[in-house]
């Protein structure tokens, strides 16, 4: 990365500090090195500084002179990013760098997420308690552990302990949108372990590599009909079971319950005798799912190649009832909002899919902007997959943030975008989760608003912000903290 080139860019303070944060290691349930990043940073600054018992880093910085009697604003974003990598990358999320770059008007990583969902919020944070000429009243940054794998940082938080009155969250990625209210979730999960058979004579094996989808968040972009790795695959067993004698003995797709999965691996045994009409079905498969997904996912593609022999194999009930029950388990958008055009109400994403000697796991992330939807969808989840004696458990769960209509900083945000900018910012619900969700029900007076640049591509390689974007957003910040 040239760490010169990035720092160039405007805010330089807040480049300066997201350069910064790309040479620190911090995916998700691996933050201890920007924990302590961050709590030197407050430290060094002079300013009061505490971290809590799960990793939360929460600093003070008193108003600037004049301002001591103004509204106190909480500005917070969480530390972790997701760690998402190209298949051929060798990047170790826990010791390497991320290789950021300028790529035009956008900024990206070399191969891997570049983390400015949420490092961009994290640097502006820093930039303003590191800053000595923008106005402000009291000001709070809460910097929260593990958003991105069931927001444990913000659900282990404690009552008591914030002082402000306004929440200002810097987590979301659309350029000129104000949100105010998001969906809810949960991560139902499942477990089996199922019986293993030896393999028969006169038996082939192959390799099914599922890739070049471009995945993707979970919730933010359940809506582009992209690919799903784990369903496209398992199609592809479920009808080569029927017609080619097929066993099978593992799949592995996705990693992330936040994450479209992007590939998928099966291995799978046959008859010597039916190989070459495998290959000739898996070929016309493969011409049908390009076809189904080409605007989506241009790039797909599905390779396969002979490998060695497992040493066994599922029992062939079990592995019946297994892809059925896969296939028949809801992916995607579910429900679309009777309310608010274009908006997804529930959606479901079947994101990871572990099967071999003799265990099965699979992780499904249900979210909805209506509280009995969440558990609604993960007991359709559930209910399925217990047809088949697995287990089921939700873990994780936090509800939906429902909007103010009466909120005194969206009104005021809504006059500074106008002044600023020259148009009118626009007012959305947001269907990914929000720390905001957990924040208010441990502090229910807090008036909490999120915003942030322009980030596509979130929780996949192919992760950029847009650079413009990124000025404009910490303007609209600045501006709002001067007129609180």
């Amino acid at each position: 990365m040239s760490t010169e080139e990035l720092s160039n860019l405007q805010p330089q303070s807040l480049w300066k500090h997201f350069t910064q944060i790309c040479q620190v290691p911090h995916p998700s349930k691996k933050e201890e090195k920007i924990v302590k990043f961050i709590q030197q940073f407050g430290q060094n600054l002079g300013l009061e500084t505490i971290i809590d018992k799960v990793g939360n880093v929460l600093i003070r910085k008193p108003a600037t002179p004049g301002m001591e009697n103004h509204k106190g604003v909480i500005l917070q974003g969480h530390l972790d990013m997701v760690p998402q990598k190209a298949n051929h990358s060798k990047h170790d999320f826990e010791e390497d760098p991320i290789q950021a770059y300028i790529d035009g008007e956008w900024v990206k990583a070399k191969e891997t997420t570049l983390g400015a969902d949420n490092g961009i919020g994290i640097a502006a944070i820093m930039a303003v308690l590191e800053s000595k000429d923008i106005s402000h009243g009291p000001i709070e940054a809460l910097f929260t552990i593990d958003e991105e794998v069931g927001m444990t940082g913000s659900s282990a938080f404690k009552p008591g302990i914030l002082q402000g009155d306004i929440l200002l969250n810097l987590d979301s990625e659309e350029d000129g949108v104000l949100f105010i209210g998001c969906a809810g979730g949960v991560f139902t999960d499942v477990k089996l372990n199922y019986t293993e058979m030896p393999m028969p004579a006169n038996t082939a094996a192959f390799k099914i590599d599922v890739s070049g989808l471009k995945g993707g968040h979970s919730g933010a972009e359940i809506n582009l009909g992209r690919g799903n790795a784990n369903k496209i695959i398992n199609r592809l067993l479920w009808q080569a079971s029927k017609n080619y004698q097929i066993g099978l003995a593992k799949i592995s797709g996705g990693n992330m319950h936040n994450s479209i999965p992007r590939d998928a691996i099966a291995i799978v045994t046959l008859p010597n005798e039916k190989k070459n009409d495998f290959v000739k079905f898996v070929n016309k498969f493969t011409e049908t799912i390009k076809l189904e997904h080409g605007n989506a996912d241009p790039d797909i593609k599905i390779d396969m190649d002979t490998t060695t022999l497992p040493n066994s194999m599922i029992e062939g009930q079990i592995q019946r009832k297994l892809l059925n029950a896969i296939y028949g388990c809801p992916n995607g958008v579910l429900r679309m909002s009777a309310d608010v055009p274009n908006f997804v109400e529930t959606s479901t994403n079947l994101a990871r899919i572990h099967l071999e000697n003799g265990t099965l796991e699979i992780s499904n992330f249900p979210r909805s902007s209506v509280e009995s939807l969440i558990r609604d969808t993960a007991n359709m989840i559930a209910s399925i997959f217990e047809l088949i004696g697995a287990k089921t458990s939700n873990s994780s769960e936090f509800p939906s943030w429902q909007p103010d209509p009466n909120s005194y900083i969206l009104d005021l945000m809504k006059k500074v975008y106008q002044n600023k900018f020259g148009k009118e910012a626009e007012i959305k619900v947001l269907h990914a989760g929000l720390e905001c969700s957990l924040l208010k029900h441990l502090y229910p007076n807090l008036d909490m608003i999120s915003f942030g640049p322009a980030i596509i591509y979130a929780h996949s390689p192919d992760e950029k912000v847009n650079i413009k974007s990124v000025s404009d957003f910490w303007d609209l910040l600045i501006e709002t903290l001067k007129n609180v």
